[in-house]
């Protein structure tokens, strides 16, 4: 099996997938009409990418089998174009979450210390204690979270460590006991008062703007979908208090920079990004954002998942993508499978564990006109029997269902359940 690596990737990984007997080309350079090209000669069963996009024009004259995205998003990958080729798309969730939510942790600290402008004032020979000895601390403020999947979930719990509040929404949902700690995170503890009853953990809002209104400071966590592209829009920003800070380190698109923008200047928020609304395609290149330009705002180039440590470990998740693919033709972490089949009936067949039997089923179902959605075939002890759990798209007729059982000596019972 071959394996095309067309990003940048750890060599722990390619070594990994070079001793499970895999051939593996590594051609980082590879993008677009390249890509396609290689992928059309080179006969690749998997692609390996991590910012490389790849379309459906890349994927055309491909013998791809499954595309593994080396991070923890996939929207540049055209999943719906490989969902109908029958390509699987995989990704690695959750590995690289720590990495981000150290970054944007660092990024909360700079903010509220002016880490930043400290640096550049001494190196230019200013010495300025009076002026950056003014800071409002981080403990007992309020962080807002948007998004509370694997990253928002990192940041709650650092938070914690600096004795901070938490506000949230997800589009997923959150939820947390009566004692207001999250259902799967037991190690928080709660924030008291010296001889004031307990603050909730998280306290939970039904959109953006309601945290925005409640929060010091407001961290961007959510992936990229069709849901939230543009969530963090003007009326997020105007419910902010004015000084706030805000931080993403998420997804350029989720955000509506000009409101930001508008907001930096009329409200004077304190701004740190990792992501833009535009980006280089390449590692260096020039960059100009008005944005970053302006007092207070604070930026990085994009590296919230680039530690040591992250990259190691989105390298070893891939490697096992690939190895249970290889292995057993499943697929860790697949993103592109119906979650609920067109199925309306399952045909439940008891049989003989013998050649032929299920072909049997198949050819009556298909002269029927009924087609298959999933089939599942359990072998029971000794292999002398198995019964296979057919998903039909269709309740097969009285006479249809009698010929299956029927027409082979080997079935020995057949019955049919409407899907709940």
């Amino acid at each position: 099996m071959k394996v095309l690596i067309a990003d940048r990737f750890e060599q722990s990984g390619i070594d990994a997938l070079r001793a499970l007997g895999l051939d593996v080309l590594f051609q980082p350079e590879l993008k677009e009409a390249a890509l396609a090209e290689a992928l059309g000669t080179t006969k690749t069963d998997v692609l390996v990418v991590r910012s490389t996009k790849v379309t459906d024009a890349i994927m055309e004259a491909s013998t791809l089998s499954l595309i593994v995205r080396a991070g923890a998003g996939y929207d540049t990958i055209d999943v719906k174009s490989a969902s109908r080729r029958g390509i699987y798309v995989s990704n690695c969730p959750g590995k690289n979450s720590i990495a981000v939510a150290e970054l944007a942790f660092g990024l909360i600290l700079a903010l509220d210390r002016r880490i930043p402008d400290n640096v550049f004032d001494l190196r230019a020979g200013r010495w300025n204690k009076k002026e950056y000895s003014k800071a409002p601390g981080l403990h007992g403020r309020t962080l807002g979270l948007l998004g509370f999947g694997s990253i928002g979930q990192e940041m709650a719990k650092r938070a914690q460590a600096f004795g901070m509040h938490l506000a949230v929404w997800s589009e997923i949902g959150v939820k947390v006991g009566r004692d207001g700690v999250p259902a799967d995170m037991p190690v928080f503890v709660r924030l008291r008062a010296t001889g004031e009853a307990a603050d909730p953990i998280v306290k939970v809002y039904d959109s953006p703007a309601e945290v925005a209104a409640n929060c010091d400071i407001l961290s961007v966590h959510v992936a990229l979908n069709d849901r939230t592209r543009g969530v963090v829009g003007a009326d997020v920003f105007a419910a902010m208090k004015p000084g706030a800070y805000f931080v993403n380190t998420a997804r350029g698109e989720v955000v509506d920079y000009k409101a930001l923008e508008a907001a930096v200047k009329e409200k004077h928020l304190r701004v740190a990004l990792d992501v833009y609304a535009k980006e280089p395609a390449t590692p260096t290149a020039d960059f100009a954002d008005a944005l970053i330009q302006l007092p207070g705002v604070y930026g990085t180039h994009h590296i919230g998942a680039s530690t040591d440590q992250s990259q190691d470990a989105i390298a070893a998740e891939t490697v096992r993508i690939i190895q249970t693919y290889v292995g057993t033709g499943r697929v860790p972490n697949v993103v592109n499978l119906s979650r609920k089949t067109p199925a309306t009936h399952v045909l439940v067949t008891r049989h003989q564990d013998r050649p032929g039997v299920l072909a049997h089923v198949f050819d009556r179902l298909r002269e029927a006109g009924i087609n298959v959605e999933e089939t599942e075939n359990i072998i029971f002890a000794d292999a002398e029997a198995a019964v296979a759990r057919i998903s039909i798209k269709g309740e097969p007729p009285a006479d249809v269902v009698a010929a299956i059982k029927s027409g082979n000596p080997h079935v020995l019972d057949v019955h049919v359940v409407a899907v709940q």
